[in-house]
């Protein structure tokens, strides 16, 4: 019983059961505001993810757009190339082949995939590796 029931049992003082009141609405704050924090802090990160992946479809739609006189095939790697009126194109020829000194500014290098997006050559052994422990993760739900 939170009340006294007899003349014997021990008086509830006021001042005490407000304390306990206002202790209960103190962890209460604690609580909810911790949960809000957690949420705020998924919604930053999901946030970032987003630009991330608008970030990497913009990027993509440049080189979707990069002038290329052969068949892109997945899986290969392109070198781009920047003319001097801004135009960028595709060659299958690295400056290395050009003997470093292609005709145009070198932008950089991606390999082509299989979902028509493009990965930078510095980035192919992490995205190798992410899809590889994917699909590792996918063998063992089978």
């Amino acid at each position: 019983m939170t009340y006294p029931v007899s003349r014997m049992s021990p008086s509830f003082d006021l001042v005490d059961i407000a304390k306990q009141i206002q202790q209960a609405d103190q962890m209460l704050n604690v609580k909810v505001g911790s949960k809000l924090q957690v949420i705020a802090d998924q919604i930053k990160l999901l946030q970032d993810e987003a630009r991330k992946i608008l970030d990497t479809a913009q990027q993509d739609q440049v080189l979707n757009r990069a002038a290329c006189n052969f068949k892109r095939i997945p899986g290969t790697t392109y070198h781009l190339y920047q003319k001097d009126n801004d135009k960028l194109y595709f060659s299958i020829l690295s400056p290395s082949e050009w003997g470093n000194t292609p005709p145009h500014q070198f932008k950089g290098s991606y390999r082509f995939e299989y979902d028509h997006s493009w990965t930078p050559l510095e980035s192919i052994e992490d995205e190798d590796s992410q899809r590889k422990s994917i699909q590792h993760f996918i063998d063992s739900l089978r």
